[in-house]
C-alpha cells in the first residue's frame, strides 16, 4: 500500500475530500496532529489575476526584447545557417523604435493640446463660477433652527483680493 500523504491521482484526491467531509466537526488537538491529511488541509491563497498578468507580461517582455536583440545584432548569414530564413529586414531595427517614439511624442503633444483647448481662458468667468457655485446670500435659514456653522458657499473673488492684497485689513 502507498503512503497516505502521496497524492498523485484525481480519484485519490476526491476520496480524501469525501473522507474529510465525513469526519466529525469537533476534533481535539491530538487527532489533528496525527492525521495523515494534515498537509492537504493547509490552504494557501491563490494569486490574484493582476499578479499572474504582471508575471506573464514581464516574462513576455524579456523574451520579446531578447528576440529583438538577437535579430538586430546577429548577422543574416548566421540566422540562415540556424534555419531561420524569414525575418524582417534590418531596416526595421532602427525604424520600429523610431516610429514608436515619434508616435508616443505625437500622442503626448496631442493630449496636451487637447487639454489646452478644453481649458477656459484665464479671463473667462468660467474659471470662477460653474453650475455648483453658490453665493452666501442664497440660503434661507429655517426658523427656530440655529446652525452653529454657516452653510457652505463660495467666497467672492473681491473678498479674496481684499484679504490678499489690501494691507489695511491685515493690520
Amino acid at each position: 500500500m502507498e503512503e497516505a500523504h502521496s497524492v498523485n491521482s484525481p480519484r485519490r484526491v476526491l476520496s480524501f475530500s469525501k473522507r474529510k467531509k465525513q469526519q466529525p466537526a469537533f476534533q481535539d488537538s491530538d487527532s489533528i496532529r496525527s492525521s495523515p491529511l494534515r498537509a492537504s488541509q493547509v490552504h494557501e491563497p491563490k494569486p490574484s489575476g493582476s499578479e499572474v498578468y504582471g508575471f506573464v507580461g514581464s516574462i513576455s517582455t524579456v523574451v520579446a526584447t531578447l528576440i529583438f536583440l538577437i535579430w538586430a545584432y546577429v548577422p543574416d548569414k548566421l540566422l540562415e545557417s540556424i534555419g531561420i530564413h524569414y525575418h524582417p529586414i534590418k531596416y526595421w531595427v532602427l525604424a520600429m523604435p523610431t516610429y514608436l517614439m515619434v508616435t508616443l511624442l505625437l500622442v503626448l503633444a496631442f493630449y496636451i493640446g487637447l487639454n489646452f483647448t478644453d481649458t477656459p481662458h484665464p479671463t473667462s468667468l468660467n474659471t470662477l463660477f460653474d453650475e455648483y457655485s453658490r453665493e452666501p446670500g442664497e440660503f434661507d435659514p429655517e426658523e427656530g433652527n440655529e446652525r452653529p456653522v454657516g452653510p457652505i458657499s463660495d467666497i467672492a473673488i473681491t473678498r479674496v483680493c481684499d484679504v490678499m492684497f489690501n494691507a489695511s485689513d491685515a493690520k
